[in-house]
């Protein structure tokens, strides 16, 4: 059964009651003067919309979920799923102001101001041993995922953005005319075993990074050409991040969540050079990235708790 179009009558119904589904998880945190307001038959409205759909289709696509071997109960579009987040902490990002820039900082340092705060941070010299930025390129990452088995299955992610591309092992064998010509971006999740030892030949663990954190196995690769990027969202990884940006410069854009745009900066931009590692919590800042100037850009990373 297909339900894209019964999903899209939701989302044209919702806007149609001019509900911002995204700003939902703000009402707890408005003042009462605020311009923000929303009535309350736009919300409960909003709820009879859900209601209606899981009434009259749930049964049906609980059937073909099962059939599909779906591990999801309920495929819900981004900007729906966002309306049932649980609101920010707006303290945590009232006094930021900007990105740091920092060098040679200590473990003790680095932990007590930036490893588990919102304030995000550039360590511009974490990358002085490696030699990412000598082996990464193209063709590196075509030898390592050219092959679809080697980027197969449930923990493997792949992230087209824009693109035409279906899988990884597309992207990687994408023509030379089509990298030069057109305008691109893809980013994915390394899940195989021999792509990670191999990996981590060429980059090791930040020096900067608490003693006694793990980096998650997972690497996460974004690759892509000047002029693109990831548009605006926020992530559900669980734990900060890093990203090390391994040639080409990444343009970042953050803003704090909805509900703190009367307590909190409201866009924070800074640009990230080759050799330097932004850290920071995507899953608290709305975030968007762009390449910039006229080189590709590689970017290498992953969370740490």
């Amino acid at each position: 059964m297909d339900l894209t179009n019964e999903w899209n009558g939701i989302t044209e119904e919702i806007r149609l009651l001019k509900i911002s589904p995204r700003s939902i998880p703000a009402l707890a945190n408005l003042p009462k003067n605020s311009k923000f307001k929303f009535r309350k038959i736009s919300i409960y409205s909003f709820l009879i919309v859900i209601l209606a759909f899981l009434i009259f289709h749930g049964s049906s696509y609980v059937k073909d979920v099962i059939e599909l071997n779906e591990t999801c109960f309920i495929q819900v579009p981004e900007s729906i799923s966002l309306a049932f987040r649980p609101a920010m902490d707006c303290n945590l990002c009232k006094n930021v102001r900007k990105v740091h820039r920092v060098s040679k900082i200590s473990v003790e340092k680095f932990e007590k101001y930036y490893a588990y705060s919102q304030q995000p941070v550039i360590i511009t010299d974490a990358m002085k041993n490696w030699s990412a930025s000598a082996a990464f390129n193209f063709e590196y990452f075509k030898k390592l995922f050219g092959n679809e088995e080697v980027h197969s299955g449930d923990m493997c992610q792949f992230f087209p953005y824009k693109t035409h591309f279906k899988s990884l092992g597309e992207a990687m064998n994408m023509s030379s005319s089509y990298m030069k010509n057109t305008k691109w971006y893809i980013g994915w999740s390394n899940c195989d075993p021999f792509a990670t030892t191999e990996l981590r030949n060429h980059y090791s663990k930040p020096y900067f990074l608490p003693r006694f954190s793990e980096s998650s196995r997972t690497d996460w690769i974004f690759m892509g050409s000047p002029g693109y990027g990831a548009s605006m969202h926020i992530d559900r990884v669980g734990k900060p991040s890093w990203q090390a940006q391994v040639k080409g410069q990444k343009l970042w854009t953050l803003e704090p969540a909805p509900e703190c745009y009367l307590s909190c900066k409201n866009r924070i931009q800074v640009t990230v050079n080759p050799g330097e590692i932004i850290v920071l919590d995507t899953n608290y800042w709305f975030h968007s990235t762009r390449i910039i100037g006229s080189s590709n850009s590689i970017t290498i990373g992953s969370e740490y708790d």
